[in-house]
C-alpha cells in the first residue's frame, strides 16, 4: 500500500467525484449520488436530496484544483479547506473500520466532508512528495484524472476505456 486506508480512500472518491464531471456528467441525479455514497463509505449525515446534490457537484471544481496542482499551490489549498472548514483532526472507529483520521463532526454537511477529507488526504501526498500520483488522462481527448497507486507507477489513463481506445489506435497505426 502506498498511502493509508483512509487516504487512498479519500483519494479515490474524489478522484471519481471530480472526474463525474466529464463529458457525460455522472452525478445528475440524487440516486447517482447515493451510489457514489455507497461506493465510498462517508458517514455522518447525508440528507440525499436535491440541495445536497448540487452542493456536492459544486466542489468538484475546487477538488480538481486540489488534485492537479502543484506542490506549493496544493499546500494553499489545503490550508485554506481545512481553516475554512475549521477542521480538528480526531482519531475514530466505526463500523467495520479500524482507526483513522476525521477532522469534521459527523454532522458536518456532506460536501464539507468530502472536501476535509480529500485535503487531510493531500496532507499525506504532499508530505511525502508524490504529487505525480495523481495526473491528467493520456488520452488526448479526455480530461479525467489519474490516481496511480501503481508500485511501478504506470497508470496513465483514467478508464479502461481510455486505454483501449489508445491501445487500439496505436494497434491501427502500427498496422498501417
Amino acid at each position: 500500500m502506498v498511502f493509508a486506508h483512509d487516504t487512498e480512500a479519500a483519494l479515490l472518491a474524489a478522484v471519481e467525484l471530480v472526474n463525474s464531471a466529464e463529458n457525460p456528467d455522472t452525478l445528475t441525479e440524487t440516486a447517482q449520488l447515493a451510489d457514489f455514497l455507497h461506493r465510498h463509505v462517508y458517514t455522518g449525515m447525508h440528507t440525499g436530496d436535491a440541495a445536497e446534490l448540487a452542493d456536492v457537484r459544486a466542489i468538484r471544481a475546487q477538488l480538481r484544483r486540489m488534485l492537479t496542482s502543484d506542490r506549493d499551490t496544493a499546500v494553499t489549498l489545503v490550508n485554506h479547506t481545512l481553516a475554512e472548514h475549521r477542521a480538528v483532526p480526531q482519531l475514530v472507529r466505526h463500523g467495520d473500520i479500524d482507526y483513522h483520521v476525521h477532522a469534521v463532526p459527523p454532522e458536518a454537511a456532506l460536501p464539507v466532508r468530502i472536501a476535509v477529507e480529500t485535503a487531510m488526504a493531500m496532507i499525506d501526498v504532499i508530505r511525502a512528495d508524490d504529487l505525480s500520483r495523481l495526473s491528467v488522462c493520456a488520452d488526448a481527448d479526455c480530461a479525467g484524472l489519474v490516481l496511480d497507486l501503481s508500485r511501478n507507477r504506470s497508470r496513465r489513463y483514467c478508464s479502461t476505456a481510455c486505454g483501449n481506445r489508445n491501445a487500439v489506435a496505436a494497434y491501427r497505426a502500427r498496422q498501417r
